[in-house]
């Protein structure tokens, strides 16, 4: 492939007087615009013709890395398969042109939408009530802490300001906490990676008047379902704390069990993870909050839109798609699909905490330590090969992590691939461990430092000038 259009950036293809497109004819008169709002000189922008800016944008898109493209185990993220149908009933244009602002008595069908999703999430997770405003997985955090912060102030227990968080949770647990103003508790794992019960125990008699909730993602960040959580449920409850469930992980939880069946007050849902949205990048997100009955009355106004609506059309074409019979198999099959790729890797990767996991499960590295082959290199060498990278170096809990989700879309054809291919690069790493050290070699930029490209950004680009 022609590297001048792959690899370039659009303005070093630039040609002084190229045109690749004509503006039509001008409707609207001409308006002149004040001085103080005009450039001083004309933007220096590309000049390129018609082909050269579709091939080299078509070729730049062949570098994104998505679902659709092949494996994608990226653990704690679900990134799971998006089908195209949900894309076509976001799409529909009776959906798509719809203003925010327009007089409600316009938006019937859209409000039965938003009626429908929730009556849905409710029935999926056991709860009474559900709000679609947060526009994500945190703001849906902060949202579902506000109502548990409103419920304490209505009965006079100003005090109760301290949230228990494990020390295996997401990071955004304890910030949206304390972004809601208050107090992380952090209450320590067993070795076996759940909830210290003794632990928690002395937390509460500590500060027992003081617990507003405990925050816990079931199943936890290392992909294992929290066998104890009746005892914790008993013993926050009786400090007069509230639960909440952080849904991130609700995936592997569907056709299993409920949250509001186990004893949870508050929990949000990730819809763009769990009911299938496409959201690299940072985004689109959706974070609806569901609470048990009496606590609807403490949502918060945190936006005056049903968040991000296209994402919950995707989620609920997504789950009527299914139906109540087939959305039952999403928890098993992706909890299969984990536990085949752990147990055909073990021997070679260090396995941490040995026994069954839920949708995802974390290696610490590759068991054979001598090579000094790390988790980013593997990381890097999976490129070659065409896959995407699982989550590394996360949680911290283990030095070494490679946290992997291969959700429940996959099959085992792929999922056989994703296996071989990581069998090979421990091979590798025996056998040439600087082959692996020096990864990627088949990409079209090879490793680059993270650090510099972290703490020094290059975002614009500066046309050089003829000083002539």
């Amino acid at each position: 492939m022609n590297n001048r259009l792959y690899g370039n950036l659009i303005f070093e293809l630039s040609q002084e007087g190229r045109c690749g497109y004509s503006l039509p004819k001008n409707r609207f008169g001409n308006y002149e615009v004040p001085a103080s709002m005009r450039r001083a000189e004309d933007a220096q922008l590309p000049e390129c013709d018609e082909m050269t800016v579709v091939r080299h944008y078509t070729n730049l898109s062949a570098n994104n890395f998505g679902v659709d493209n092949g494996f994608y185990p990226l653990g704690s993220c679900t990134m799971k398969y998006n089908p195209k149908i949900n894309e076509e009933m976001a799409a529909l244009p009776q959906f798509q042109n719809l203003h925010p602002l327009q007089p409600t008595e316009t938006v019937k069908g859209a409000e039965a939408v938003c009626a429908l999703l929730c009556r849905s999430l409710c029935e999926l997770t056991g709860l009474h009530a559900f709000t679609l405003k947060p526009f994500a997985g945190a703001h849906g955090e902060l949202t579902g802490l506000m109502v548990i912060k409103k419920y304490h102030e209505s009965r006079g227990d100003v005090q109760r300001t301290k949230v228990i968080v494990p020390d295996s949770a997401h990071g955004t647990n304890p910030a949206s906490a304390a972004v809601c103003g208050m107090e992380i508790i952090e209450v320590k794992s067993t070795a076996d990676g759940l909830v210290d019960l003794v632990d928690l125990e002395r937390l509460v008699e500590l500060e027992k008047e003081n617990i507003a909730a405990m925050m816990m993602t079931n199943p936890n960040t290392l992909g294992l379902f929290e066998k104890q959580i009746p005892e914790i449920e008993k013993l926050i409850h009786k400090a007069g704390g509230l639960m909440y469930y952080d849904g991130a992980n609700l995936n592997p939880m569907l056709g299993a069990c409920r949250p509001g069946d186990m004893g949870f007050d508050v929990m949000h849902i990730n819809l763009h993870k769990t009911f299938s949205t496409p959201h690299g990048g940072g985004g689109p997100g959706a974070g609806p909050v569901g609470v048990r009955e009496g606590l609807e009355q403490f949502f918060p106004e945190v936006s005056p839109y049903h968040g991000n609506f296209a994402v919950e059309l995707r989620a609920l074409a997504y789950i009527l798609t299914l139906g109540r019979e087939n959305i039952k198999m999403v928890g098993p099959l992706a909890t299969l699909n984990a536990n085949y790729i752990k147990e055909c890797l073990k021997d070679v990767y260090e396995l941490p905490i040995d026994t069954i996991c839920k949708h995802e499960f974390v290696f610490d590295g590759l068991k054979d330590k001598s090579t000094g082959v790390t988790t980013m290199d593997i990381a890097k060498r999976l490129l070659d090969y065409g896959y995407h990278a699982p989550t590394i170096y996360f949680p911290l809990l283990f030095h070494e992590s490679l946290m992997i989700e291969p959700t429940e879309n996959e099959s085992k054809e792929t999922i056989d691939g994703f296996i071989a291919v990581m069998r090979q690069i421990a091979e590798e790493a025996k056998a040439d461990p600087e082959l692996v050290k020096t990864a990627p070699h088949h990409t079209p930029i090879g490793r680059v430092d993270d650090v510099l490209a972290a703490k020094h950004p290059v975002v614009t680009y500066r046309q050089m000038r003829n000083e002539e």
